[in-house]
């Protein structure tokens, strides 16, 4: 299966004792990079969840947002910094002197200042809290991997339709060709004998110019590989998996066959043909860039 690399998932865990909530939102990377926001009291899982995430997810940039709210009566803890307070309080002295004020500073104005009380979390539960944290994770990846499919799917039948309309564009340029050199070999002929007049024309001469206009507008080899490349991504498609960066590079080589297709052709309908081909390998770029 194909997995689109924009995708979002969400979790939620609630038990007698927590509530933990997990959002997973994703964008096209070249790799994968991983943003992780964790409330302070959960630092010390980030790396396994980030070990969870990797299960799932090979390339995007993925944000990931844990929210977790202890219902414990006892969870936080209220400290009261003395020193702290005595600090200011010998400040405020100091600017009641220097400056000739009133100091009214009362107990409430003091309780406000920074760091004289400081919320603590109490010791949690580390192997309880972990387990619910994990299936929050863990949940909010399956939604995610399944909308990541489901966008893959959207991407895969639009790709497919491209190349079917590719691959018709390559069958026109291999039938134009022959008409071609036959048109060339006509006003060629032509050509001579109106020079000519009614002298005898040298009929290997016109097959040797034939031969050489031909061979410099040959474009059999480029057809070849780009119906192979088209195959090619029709399987990686097939095949699903973390394919994207393989189809970006048969996506290149798709590229270059249609330009060198397009530099080598006189004839307008084939320069059409293959700048509409162009067009498609383009849009299959843009598409493929978001494919995991």
């Amino acid at each position: 299966m194909i997995k689109s690399m924009t995708g979002y998932g969400r979790s939620e865990k609630i038990t007698e004792n927590a509530k933990c909530t997990v959002e997973i939102k994703s964008v096209n990377h070249r790799y994968l990079d991983l943003t992780i926001k964790l409330p302070r009291k959960l630092n010390m899982f980030e790396s396994q969840i980030r070990d969870v995430l990797k299960d799932y997810i090979q390339r995007g940039k993925v944000d990931v947002y844990v929210s977790y709210e202890d219902y414990a009566k006892e969870s936080v803890s209220i400290k009261y910094n003395p020193e702290v307070a005595a600090e200011y309080l010998k400040f405020f002295a100091e600017m009641e002197e220097e400056f000739d004020l009133d100091n009214d500073v009362r107990v409430s104005t003091l309780s406000r200042m920074p760091d004289v009380f400081v919320a603590e979390d109490e010791n949690i539960n580390e192997d309880e809290t972990w387990k619910i944290v994990k299936e929050a994770v863990t949940e909010a990846c399956d939604a995610f991997v399944v909308s990541r499919i489901k966008e893959g799917e959207n991407l895969r039948n639009d790709l497919l339709d491209k190349l079917d309309v590719m691959e018709k564009n390559v069958a026109f340029i291999e039938q134009r060709f022959p008409k071609i050199i036959e048109d060339y070999k006509e006003r060629l002929t032509n050509k001579i004998k109106e020079v000519l007049e009614d002298r005898q024309i040298d009929e290997a001469r016109i097959l040797t110019e034939v031969c050489i206009y031909s061979d410099r507008i040959c474009v059999d080899e480029e057809m070849v590989r780009l119906k192979s490349h088209i195959e090619a991504v029709r399987e990686a498609l097939k095949t699903g998996g973390s394919v994207g960066k393989r189809l970006d590079f048969l996506a290149q080589e798709l590229n270059r066959e249609a330009n060198t297709t397009l530099s080598k052709s006189t004839d307008i309908e084939i320069s059409n043909t293959a700048i509409s081909i162009k067009t498609d390998i383009e849009k299959i770029r843009e598409q493929i860039q978001n494919i995991e």
